[in-house]
């Protein structure tokens, strides 16, 4: 079993920045893909940013491209998103996301069998 807790949410004005973390405990293997997946109301969940914790794969949605830098460090279990330019389109409940499994389609949501209970993050204009 995989936990995970989220946290850095907040609300900023646009053009600020947030830095979400994402503490994994439990079943702490690096070997999984690991994601930011993104809700806002009314609207389906979406992935935001994923990656592999064992292999330099990345994915970011194009929305983000440039704006947003996900990272993960293997010795704290920890996975972070750096988001800067921060945009009004970006507010929503933020979800860190886990894979059972060693490998995954980078943005499927489906593939991910661990969630968080999200942290919300609200961009003013």
């Amino acid at each position: 079993q995989v936990q995970l807790v989220e946290s850095g949410g907040g609300s900023v004005q646009a053009g600020g920045s947030l830095r979400l973390s994402c503490a994994v405990s439990g079943d702490t293997k690096n070997n999984r893909c690991m994601g930011w997946f993104r809700q806002a109301p009314g609207k389906e969940r979406e992935p935001v940013a994923t990656l592999h914790t064992g292999n330099p794969s990345r994915y970011y949605d194009d929305s983000v491209k440039g704006r947003f830098t996900i990272s993960h460090d293997n010795v704290k279990h920890t996975m972070y998103l750096q988001m800067n330019s921060l945009k009004p389109d970006d507010t929503a409940m933020y979800y860190c996301a886990a894979t059972s499994r060693s490998w995954c389609v980078l943005p499927n949501l489906g593939d991910y069998n661990y969630w968080g209970q999200g942290t919300q993050v609200t961009v003013s204009s």
